[in-house]
Protein backbone atom coordinates (compact mmCIF):
# COMPACT_ATOMS: atom_id res chain seq x y z
CA UNK A 1 0.00 0.00 0.00
CA UNK A 2 1.44 3.52 -1.04
CA UNK A 3 -0.20 7.18 -0.10
CA UNK A 4 0.17 9.78 -2.42
CA UNK A 5 -0.32 12.99 -1.10
CA UNK A 6 -4.00 13.38 0.17
CA UNK A 7 -4.46 9.68 -1.56
CA UNK A 8 -4.65 6.27 -0.85
CA UNK A 9 -3.13 3.79 -3.37
CA UNK A 10 -3.29 0.06 -3.23
CA UNK A 11 -1.93 -2.62 -5.75
CA UNK A 12 -1.38 -6.10 -5.66
CA UNK A 13 -2.05 -8.86 -7.59
CA UNK A 14 -5.73 -11.10 -7.25
CA UNK A 15 -4.08 -14.59 -5.60
CA UNK A 16 -5.17 -17.54 -7.66
CA UNK A 17 -6.86 -18.97 -4.50
CA UNK A 18 -9.61 -16.12 -4.87
CA UNK A 19 -11.03 -18.06 -8.27
CA UNK A 20 -14.21 -17.23 -9.11
CA UNK A 21 -15.26 -15.04 -5.85
CA UNK A 22 -16.84 -11.23 -6.65
CA UNK A 23 -14.17 -8.59 -7.05
CA UNK A 24 -15.50 -6.86 -3.61
CA UNK A 25 -15.41 -9.64 -1.66
CA UNK A 26 -11.47 -10.37 -3.47
CA UNK A 27 -10.21 -7.00 -2.57
CA UNK A 28 -11.17 -7.21 1.02
CA UNK A 29 -9.77 -10.29 1.84
CA UNK A 30 -6.48 -8.16 -0.08
CA UNK A 31 -6.88 -4.94 1.60
CA UNK A 32 -8.40 -6.37 5.08
CA UNK A 33 -7.52 -2.69 6.76
CA UNK A 34 -10.95 -1.74 4.99
CA UNK A 35 -14.42 -2.71 4.94
CA UNK A 36 -15.88 -4.80 1.84
CA UNK A 37 -18.58 -2.22 1.95
CA UNK A 38 -16.03 0.74 1.54
CA UNK A 39 -14.26 -0.98 -1.20
CA UNK A 40 -17.58 -1.84 -3.22
CA UNK A 41 -17.83 1.88 -3.02
CA UNK A 42 -15.08 2.97 -4.62
CA UNK A 43 -15.25 0.30 -6.90
CA UNK A 44 -18.96 1.81 -8.15
CA UNK A 45 -17.51 4.93 -8.23
CA UNK A 46 -15.17 4.16 -10.51
CA UNK A 47 -11.85 4.03 -8.03
CA UNK A 48 -10.20 0.53 -9.18
CA UNK A 49 -8.26 -0.57 -12.04
CA UNK A 50 -7.91 -4.44 -12.89
CA UNK A 51 -5.52 -4.94 -15.43
CA UNK A 52 -5.68 -1.61 -16.61
CA UNK A 53 -9.49 -0.93 -16.85
CA UNK A 54 -11.79 0.50 -14.72
CA UNK A 55 -14.38 -1.98 -13.19
CA UNK A 56 -17.21 -0.46 -11.30
CA UNK A 57 -19.14 -3.86 -11.09
CA UNK A 58 -18.65 -5.33 -7.55
CA UNK A 59 -20.19 -8.35 -8.74
CA UNK A 60 -17.47 -9.39 -10.87
CA UNK A 61 -15.97 -12.92 -10.68
CA UNK A 62 -12.26 -12.69 -10.64
CA UNK A 63 -10.13 -15.33 -12.11
CA UNK A 64 -6.88 -15.38 -10.05
CA UNK A 65 -4.10 -13.49 -11.27
CA UNK A 66 -5.01 -10.00 -12.50
CA UNK A 67 -3.47 -6.75 -11.05
CA UNK A 68 -5.41 -4.67 -9.23
CA UNK A 69 -5.18 -0.63 -8.97
CA UNK A 70 -7.04 1.56 -6.20
CA UNK A 71 -6.34 5.55 -5.96
CA UNK A 72 -9.03 7.26 -3.87
CA UNK A 73 -9.31 9.77 -1.47
CA UNK A 74 -9.19 8.50 2.07
CA UNK A 75 -13.02 8.47 3.07
CA UNK A 76 -12.62 8.75 7.13
CA UNK A 77 -14.89 7.17 9.05
CA UNK A 78 -14.14 8.62 12.07
CA UNK A 79 -16.36 10.12 15.04
CA UNK A 80 -14.56 13.97 14.73
CA UNK A 81 -15.65 14.24 18.69
CA UNK A 82 -12.21 14.33 20.44
CA UNK A 83 -12.36 13.47 23.94
CA UNK A 84 -9.75 13.84 26.92
CA UNK A 85 -8.92 9.57 27.73
CA UNK A 86 -6.26 9.43 28.93
CA UNK A 87 -3.83 6.96 26.90
CA UNK A 88 -1.12 5.21 28.54
CA UNK A 89 2.01 5.81 25.43
CA UNK A 90 4.51 3.31 25.29
CA UNK A 91 6.35 5.44 22.46
CA UNK A 92 5.53 8.32 20.41
CA UNK A 93 7.21 10.19 17.70
CA UNK A 94 6.50 12.03 14.27
CA UNK A 95 5.15 9.16 12.69
CA UNK A 96 3.71 6.72 14.92
CA UNK A 97 2.28 5.93 18.58
CA UNK A 98 2.40 3.05 20.40
CA UNK A 99 -0.24 2.34 23.17
CA UNK A 100 -1.09 -0.18 26.01
CA UNK A 101 -3.92 -0.54 25.62
CA UNK A 102 -6.27 -1.40 28.75
CA UNK A 103 -9.29 -3.61 28.97
CA UNK A 104 -12.83 -1.88 28.90
CA UNK A 105 -11.40 0.32 25.86
CA UNK A 106 -12.96 0.24 22.44
CA UNK A 107 -11.07 0.88 19.67
CA UNK A 108 -13.54 2.34 16.85
CA UNK A 109 -17.03 4.21 17.76
CA UNK A 110 -19.86 1.72 16.76
CA UNK A 111 -23.06 -0.08 17.31
CA UNK A 112 -23.35 1.00 21.10
CA UNK A 113 -20.36 2.39 21.37
CA UNK A 114 -20.73 5.81 19.77
CA UNK A 115 -18.30 7.33 21.77
CA UNK A 116 -15.37 7.41 24.87
CA UNK A 117 -13.16 5.07 22.17
CA UNK A 118 -9.29 4.92 21.31
CA UNK A 119 -10.39 6.95 18.07
CA UNK A 120 -11.85 9.70 20.56
CA UNK A 121 -8.86 9.81 22.29
CA UNK A 122 -6.53 9.98 19.54
CA UNK A 123 -8.75 12.75 18.06
CA UNK A 124 -8.13 14.68 21.28
CA UNK A 125 -4.32 13.73 22.23
CA UNK A 126 -3.25 14.13 18.30
CA UNK A 127 -6.42 16.18 16.42
CA UNK A 128 -4.42 16.22 12.93
CA UNK A 129 -4.34 12.59 12.65
CA UNK A 130 -8.15 13.42 11.55
CA UNK A 131 -6.65 13.47 8.41
CA UNK A 132 -5.33 10.04 8.91
CA UNK A 133 -8.11 7.02 7.32
CA UNK A 134 -9.07 5.57 10.28
CA UNK A 135 -7.27 8.24 12.31
CA UNK A 136 -4.62 6.64 11.89
CA UNK A 137 -5.48 2.75 13.77
CA UNK A 138 -3.24 -0.07 11.87
CA UNK A 139 -5.04 -2.82 13.68
CA UNK A 140 -7.29 -3.83 16.66
CA UNK A 141 -7.68 -5.27 19.98
CA UNK A 142 -10.55 -6.33 21.32
CA UNK A 143 -12.57 -4.49 23.90
CA UNK A 144 -11.58 -6.36 26.42
CA UNK A 145 -7.88 -7.58 25.10
CA UNK A 146 -4.88 -5.24 26.60
CA UNK A 147 -1.74 -4.39 25.52
CA UNK A 148 0.22 -3.21 22.59
CA UNK A 149 -1.41 -1.64 19.67
CA UNK A 150 0.31 0.99 17.24
CA UNK A 151 -1.36 4.13 15.69
CA UNK A 152 -0.08 5.93 12.43
CA UNK A 153 0.38 10.08 12.29
CA UNK A 154 0.58 10.18 8.66
CA UNK A 155 -1.04 8.58 5.84
CA UNK A 156 2.76 7.90 4.51
CA UNK A 157 3.58 5.46 7.88
CA UNK A 158 -0.32 4.38 8.34
CA UNK A 159 0.68 2.92 4.68
CA UNK A 160 3.79 1.34 5.38
CA UNK A 161 2.76 -0.28 8.37
CA UNK A 162 -0.58 -1.95 7.18
CA UNK A 163 1.84 -2.92 4.01
CA UNK A 164 4.06 -4.52 6.90
CA UNK A 165 1.19 -6.40 8.67
CA UNK A 166 -0.31 -7.63 5.08
CA UNK A 167 3.26 -8.77 4.43
CA UNK A 168 3.68 -10.37 8.23
CA UNK A 169 6.75 -8.45 8.67
CA UNK A 170 4.59 -6.87 12.14
CA UNK A 171 5.65 -9.45 15.12
CA UNK A 172 2.21 -9.67 17.15
CA UNK A 173 3.10 -11.97 20.38
CA UNK A 174 0.56 -12.43 23.60
CA UNK A 175 0.07 -14.06 26.64
CA UNK A 176 -3.04 -16.00 27.20
CA UNK A 177 -4.17 -18.47 30.25
CA UNK A 178 -6.27 -21.21 28.92
CA UNK A 179 -8.94 -23.59 30.41
CA UNK A 180 -7.13 -27.31 31.17
CA UNK A 181 -3.57 -28.25 30.99
CA UNK A 182 -2.05 -28.74 27.54
CA UNK A 183 0.94 -31.06 26.91
CA UNK A 184 2.91 -28.98 24.59
CA UNK A 185 2.67 -25.97 22.37
CA UNK A 186 1.53 -26.41 18.75
CA UNK A 187 0.43 -24.22 15.56
CA UNK A 188 -3.58 -23.74 14.68
CA UNK A 189 -4.33 -23.60 10.98
CA UNK A 190 -7.56 -23.28 10.52
CA UNK A 191 -9.54 -20.75 8.17
CA UNK A 192 -11.95 -18.81 10.02
CA UNK A 193 -15.13 -16.62 8.88
CA UNK A 194 -18.51 -15.39 10.20
CA UNK A 195 -20.45 -17.68 12.34
CA UNK A 196 -23.23 -19.16 10.39
CA UNK A 197 -26.09 -17.78 12.98
CA UNK A 198 -24.41 -15.98 15.54
CA UNK A 199 -22.90 -12.76 12.99
CA UNK A 200 -21.23 -10.95 15.88
CA UNK A 201 -18.85 -13.64 16.39
CA UNK A 202 -16.39 -16.04 14.35
CA UNK A 203 -15.86 -19.55 13.88
CA UNK A 204 -13.80 -21.79 11.87
CA UNK A 205 -15.19 -22.20 8.65
CA UNK A 206 -13.40 -24.38 5.95
CA UNK A 207 -14.38 -21.80 3.45
CA UNK A 208 -12.99 -18.61 5.88
CA UNK A 209 -10.26 -16.73 5.49
CA UNK A 210 -6.73 -18.13 6.20
CA UNK A 211 -5.47 -18.32 9.65
CA UNK A 212 -2.49 -19.22 11.55
CA UNK A 213 -1.52 -19.54 15.61
CA UNK A 214 1.20 -20.84 17.20
CA UNK A 215 1.33 -21.38 20.90
CA UNK A 216 3.78 -22.37 23.77
CA UNK A 217 3.46 -23.17 27.11
CA UNK A 218 4.80 -20.62 29.47
CA UNK A 219 3.40 -22.65 33.07
CA UNK A 220 1.60 -25.31 33.60
CA UNK A 221 -1.39 -25.46 36.14
CA UNK A 222 -3.65 -27.73 37.89
CA UNK A 223 -6.52 -27.08 35.27
CA UNK A 224 -5.36 -24.06 33.31
CA UNK A 225 -2.14 -23.07 31.01
CA UNK A 226 -0.43 -20.21 30.52
CA UNK A 227 0.96 -19.70 26.79
CA UNK A 228 2.79 -17.81 24.73
CA UNK A 229 1.06 -16.99 21.27
CA UNK A 230 2.10 -15.65 17.98
CA UNK A 231 0.15 -14.58 15.23
CA UNK A 232 0.80 -15.31 11.38
CA UNK A 233 -2.28 -13.75 10.45
CA UNK A 234 -4.68 -11.22 11.96
CA UNK A 235 -8.22 -12.48 11.89
CA UNK A 236 -11.19 -11.02 14.52
CA UNK A 237 -11.04 -12.71 16.95
CA UNK A 238 -8.27 -15.25 15.63
CA UNK A 239 -6.85 -16.01 19.54
CA UNK A 240 -10.37 -16.94 20.80
CA UNK A 241 -11.93 -18.68 18.42
CA UNK A 242 -8.24 -20.77 17.88
CA UNK A 243 -8.53 -22.09 21.65
CA UNK A 244 -11.90 -22.46 21.78
CA UNK A 245 -11.70 -24.73 18.33
CA UNK A 246 -8.73 -26.85 20.13
CA UNK A 247 -11.68 -27.31 23.42
CA UNK A 248 -9.19 -24.50 25.62
CA UNK A 249 -11.29 -21.62 25.88
CA UNK A 250 -9.50 -18.29 27.29
CA UNK A 251 -10.65 -17.92 30.81
CA UNK A 252 -13.45 -15.17 31.31
CA UNK A 253 -13.93 -15.72 27.44
CA UNK A 254 -17.97 -15.77 27.78
CA UNK A 255 -18.53 -15.57 24.32
CA UNK A 256 -16.12 -18.44 23.19
CA UNK A 257 -15.31 -20.25 26.42
CA UNK A 258 -19.08 -22.14 26.60
CA UNK A 259 -19.61 -22.81 30.45
CA UNK A 260 -17.49 -22.40 32.62
CA UNK A 261 -16.26 -25.93 34.63
CA UNK A 262 -14.39 -25.78 38.07
CA UNK A 263 -11.96 -28.35 39.78
CA UNK A 264 -13.93 -31.04 42.14
CA UNK A 265 -11.68 -29.54 45.44
CA UNK A 266 -11.40 -25.55 44.61
CA UNK A 267 -10.77 -23.48 47.33
CA UNK A 268 -13.40 -20.75 47.79
CA UNK A 269 -10.64 -17.83 46.84
CA UNK A 270 -9.73 -20.07 44.05
CA UNK A 271 -13.54 -20.05 42.98
CA UNK A 272 -14.27 -16.35 43.17
CA UNK A 273 -11.23 -15.56 41.17
CA UNK A 274 -12.27 -17.45 38.53
CA UNK A 275 -15.59 -16.46 38.86
CA UNK A 276 -14.91 -12.85 38.96
CA UNK A 277 -12.94 -12.61 35.75
CA UNK A 278 -15.09 -11.37 33.39
CA UNK A 279 -13.07 -10.52 30.63
CA UNK A 280 -10.90 -12.95 28.44
CA UNK A 281 -7.41 -13.74 29.78
CA UNK A 282 -5.30 -12.17 26.68
CA UNK A 283 -2.94 -9.40 26.61
CA UNK A 284 -1.00 -8.19 23.47
CA UNK A 285 2.48 -8.37 25.47
CA UNK A 286 5.13 -7.55 22.31
CA UNK A 287 5.18 -5.69 18.89
CA UNK A 288 7.87 -5.68 16.22
CA UNK A 289 8.00 -3.68 13.22
CA UNK A 290 9.91 -1.74 10.92
CA UNK A 291 10.22 1.89 11.79
CA UNK A 292 8.39 3.35 8.37
CA UNK A 293 10.52 6.11 8.07
CA UNK A 294 13.80 5.64 9.42
CA UNK A 295 13.22 1.44 8.63
CA UNK A 296 14.74 0.14 11.54
CA UNK A 297 13.63 -2.69 13.89
CA UNK A 298 11.57 -1.35 16.81
CA UNK A 299 10.65 -3.53 19.54
CA UNK A 300 8.41 -3.23 22.33
CA UNK A 301 7.17 -5.09 25.63
CA UNK A 302 4.53 -4.46 28.43
CA UNK A 303 3.75 -6.77 31.40
CA UNK A 304 0.84 -8.35 32.14
CA UNK A 305 -1.33 -6.14 34.08
CA UNK A 306 -2.79 -6.89 37.30
CA UNK A 307 -5.73 -8.55 36.52
CA UNK A 308 -3.85 -11.04 34.65
CA UNK A 309 -1.24 -10.80 36.74
CA UNK A 310 -3.22 -11.86 40.04
CA UNK A 311 -5.12 -14.91 38.18
CA UNK A 312 -1.70 -16.59 37.64
CA UNK A 313 -0.93 -16.17 41.26
CA UNK A 314 -4.03 -17.54 42.48
CA UNK A 315 -3.73 -20.51 39.97
CA UNK A 316 -0.28 -21.59 40.58
CA UNK A 317 -1.04 -21.34 44.70
CA UNK A 318 -4.13 -23.96 43.80
CA UNK A 319 -1.84 -25.81 41.79
CA UNK A 320 0.57 -26.26 44.66
CA UNK A 321 -2.17 -27.22 46.97
CA UNK A 322 -4.15 -29.56 44.49
CA UNK A 323 -1.36 -31.36 42.37
CA UNK A 324 -3.52 -34.11 41.24
CA UNK A 325 -7.07 -32.28 40.79
CA UNK A 326 -8.38 -31.61 37.34
CA UNK A 327 -11.52 -31.18 35.56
Amino acid sequence: MKSSQNKITLKGEIPPNLFNKRLDQSLAEMFPDFSRSKIKQWIEQGDVEVDGQVNKLPRTKVNGGEYVIIVTQPNIEVSDEAQSIPLNIVFEDEHLIVINKPAGLVVHPGAGNKDSTLLNALLAHFPNIETVPRAGIVHRLDKDTTGLMVVAKTIQSQAHLVEQLQQRKMGREYEAVVCGQLIAGGVIDKPIDRHPTKRTLMSVRINGKPAITHYRIIEKFGAHTHLRVKLESGRTHQIRVHMSHIKHPLIGDNQYGGRPLFPKKASEKFLAALRGFNRQALHAAELTLLHPATNANMRWQVPLPDDISSLLRILREDSAENLDEMY
